[in-house]
């Protein structure tokens, strides 16, 4: 019995255990859902949430009639309120449709009344340029009814129309009819003169508000337009908002005149959307909209800012002819070819991070001065894309701040325009491409090494004694791996950062060696760059050979025929001299031509070329004449030539100086100073020493000959080595056939 009692005793406590255990439970869930709901009551409901739970209510002439004698005050303007209505106006309820018409269009006419369609349902075709005031645009047959303000305004639309007439406008009714002198019905236009707000109103019928002049704000936030809205000719005094709206049918919007910001932000065009011929007076914003048919942006006129970022062309966009004062493309999408062919770019076309898929076709289009396209991180293969452009121009036109992260960048744009036969445009991406690694290079020898310097050495570049021994600390715990790190230490901000950024470095210490390496690699690039545009520029590579070959020519005549004045003197003749002057004169004035017209930075080219050449002749020439010349057949020229041949040779294997043996000396024969002629003679061994080309075989002779002579000859020889490498370097990837063999292998 005893055990059966503590038995059931326990089996009871057992069970009131497991409930009060359950209760709790109960309890902890009630109340968390009683949280829950109170939660989901007080936040706000989304868009389609509250579209479904809207109620609207059927309009009548008599609630429209009640809503016109009452009208609310919204934003200091009257405003009629038809919010969440159903409005039919179709044509089965002509009655209503036309006493709708009558009524509102009475009403709005006579005083500048808003209206508000927000949440409603329009049912039929929703004729908006009904409801505005027909007014003509003549100054002087201006209906008295408007304001001074409104007249203000109508006057600005006939100045802007006529200004734009023969640039975006040129079909325009009302721009055509201000040219003539006779008041028409085409003269003649809507005017809405209160402020319009579609907020979320679904149009189930066709919209149409052509040739209409808005004096207030127009909002159609998320709107629907399931059928085609037709804006032609419309203007927009005030700011216009199309958020979130969406166009599932056509949207024409053609030479309308946006004198306001204009804000499609994330709006939806299912269809055609036709903006040709518009104007864009204040900046303009479609940032992340969709348009996923064809969009006509062609002879647009976009006098501020317009923002494409994020946007997504699912099929082609045409900007033919359009005017751009600043162009945001950042990060989006062009599915389809796309079109800017005769577009006008006043500033730098910003293209970070968008994608070609197809072609972007930007022939004969103008850039301003300061106008480029910027194309960081642009996404484009060159295998399934293509960007066409003006041969020689648009390679110019392309733009990338630092190599590191674009180098695929550059090398499909160069293969692209290699494929297109567009040698110098690749040509100009290659050079564009060394330059940033020359920067590179000269980052890595002269910037400081946050991973690597001392205390001492980053305050003197700048940081605070606190910042230095945080950015110690750091690295002492982990390496940096970008200057873009420095951000993630507490006690560096973004104006320190912005600061300093261009003159540190992030990497492995370089040891001595190393350094000289760079060092090195950064001179020979430099002067690739300077003399050649890294072999991408033919006549920069001609001018540099002409100047030297006039230069050296000099230098030759004047040792050769100015020898000493006492006791005998030896120098030229005067009509030599002023031959020789003058001949001078005009190869380098060509060869300089040729530098400044082709070198992107002409005064550095030519202190590079001054630098090589200048120094080494000058010293030899110095301590030539400072020792003067006292040996046998003081009489003689130094320079002998072939008197077997007399024509034009390619002398590839040809020493400056002849051998020594009896039988050569008798086939070279010294220059006669007495022919009038014979100045011409020094060029042609310059010109055999540089370009290994010339009309005579004319070398040194190997007896009684000054060393200084010598070794002037020899250094104009070993640069004529360095030179023809460059030359046919460069002509390897300027000449169109020989290019293609070398890059699409």
């Amino acid at each position: 019995m005893h055990k059966l009692f503590f038995k059931r005793r326990g089996t009871r406590s057992l069970n009131a255990k497991v409930h009060r255990e359950f209760s709790l439970r109960y309890s902890a869930l009630s109340f968390a859902c009683l949280c829950v709901l109170l939660i989901l009551l007080f936040l706000p409901l989304p868009a389609w949430a509250a579209q479904v739970q809207l109620e609207r209510t059927p309009l009548t002439l008599e609630l429209l009639q009640e809503r016109l004698r009452t009208p609310m005050l919204r934003e200091g303007s009257l405003t009629v309120d038809l919010r969440q209505m159903v409005i039919d106006l179709r044509p089965e309820n002509g009655s209503f449709r036309d006493a709708f018409y009558q009524t509102l269009r009475k009403e709005l006419g006579a005083k500048p009344l808003g209206l508000d369609l927000s949440y409603s349902l329009i049912q039929g075709d929703f004729v908006g340029s009904d409801l505005g005031l027909r007014t003509p645009l003549y100054a002087q047959a201006i209906a008295p009814i408007f304001t001074a303000t409104e007249q203000e305004e109508l006057e600005r639309l006939r100045f802007v129309c006529l200004q734009s007439f023969t640039i975006a406008l040129p079909n325009s009714k009302d721009c055509r009819s201000l040219l003539g002198t006779q008041l028409t019905p085409a003269s003649e236009i809507t005017v809405f003169r209160g402020a319009l707000t579609l907020v979320q109103t679904r149009f189930n019928g066709e919209v149409k508000f052509l040739n209409t002049f808005f004096l207030q704000s127009v909002d159609a936030q998320n709107a629907s337009f399931l059928q085609p809205a037709n804006w032609t000719e419309t203007r927009f005094s005030r700011p216009v908002s199309f958020i979130s709206a969406n166009f599932r049918q056509a949207s024409n919007f053609q030479s309308s005149v946006f004198f306001d910001k204009a804000n499609f932000k994330q709006t939806q065009f299912q269809e055609t959307a036709d903006f040709q011929g518009s104007i864009f007076v204040n900046t303009a914003n479609f940032n992340q909209a969709s348009f996923k048919e064809l969009a006509k942006f062609s002879n647009v006129q976009w006098q501020d800012s317009v923002d494409f970022s994020d946007v997504r062309f699912s099929n082609q966009a045409q900007f033919t002819k359009a005017s751009f004062n600043q162009l945001l493309l950042t990060e989006a999408t062009f599915e389809q070819a796309v079109s800017f062919r005769e577009a006008e770019f006043n500033q730098p076309v910003n293209l970070r991070g968008a994608s070609i898929l197809n072609q972007a076709d930007f022939s004969d289009a103008r850039f301003a001065k300061a106008a480029f396209l910027s194309v960081p991180g642009l996404t484009f293969n060159s295998n399934q894309a293509k960007i066409l452009g003006n041969p020689g121009q648009i390679g110019k036109m392309f733009s990338i701040p630092t190599l590191q992260g674009n180098q695929n960048v550059l090398r499909n744009l160069g293969q692209n325009f290699r494929q297109q036969q567009q040698v110098t445009d690749a040509n100009q991406l290659e050079y564009t491409k060394q330059q940033l690694r020359l920067t590179e290079l000269s980052r890595s020898l002269t910037a400081t090494n946050i991973n690597s310097a001392t205390l001492a050495s980053l305050i003197n570049l700048g940081f605070s004694k606190t910042q230095a021994e945080a950015i110690a600390y750091r690295r002492r715990i982990k390496s940096f791996r970008n200057r873009s790190e420095l951000l993630t230490l507490a006690d560096i901000d973004l104006e320190k950062y912005m600061q300093l950024s261009d003159r540190l470095v992030v990497g492995e210490p370089l040891s001595p060696g190393a350094w000289l390496l760079q060092a090195w690699s950064w001179l020979a690039l430099s002067v690739l760059l300077l003399l050649s545009g890294y072999g991408t520029d033919f006549w920069l590579v001609f001018g540099v050979g002409g100047l030297a070959i006039a230069y050296f020519g000099l230098l030759f005549w004047l040792v050769d025929r100015y020898r000493r004045l006492y006791p005998i003197p030896i120098i030229p003749t005067y009509y030599e001299t002023t031959s020789m002057l003058i001949s001078f004169s005009l190869l380098a004035l060509f060869s300089l031509l040729a530098i400044f017209r082709n070198a992107e930075q002409p005064w550095l080219t030519l202190s590079c070329f001054l630098i090589i050449v200048i120094p080494i002749p000058i010293a030899l020439l110095f301590k030539l004449y400072q020792q003067g010349r006292y040996h046998d057949l003081m009489n003689i020229s130094y320079f002998t030539e072939d008197g077997t041949f007399r024509q034009l040779r390619l002398l590839i294997g040809r020493l400056p100086v002849i051998p020594r043996n009896e039988t050569f000396r008798e086939r070279y024969m010294s220059l006669l100073w007495n022919r009038r002629w014979n100045w011409l003679n020094y060029y042609d061994f310059s010109l055999n020493n540089l370009l290994r080309l010339g009309f005579n075989d004319i070398r040194l002779r190997d007896e009684h000959l000054p060393g200084m002579i010598s070794a002037l000859a020899w250094y104009q020889w070993s640069l004529g080595v360095i030179y023809i490498t460059l030359v046919l370097w460069t002509l390897s990837r300027t000449i169109p056939g020989l290019n293609l063999l070398i890059y699409l292998k």
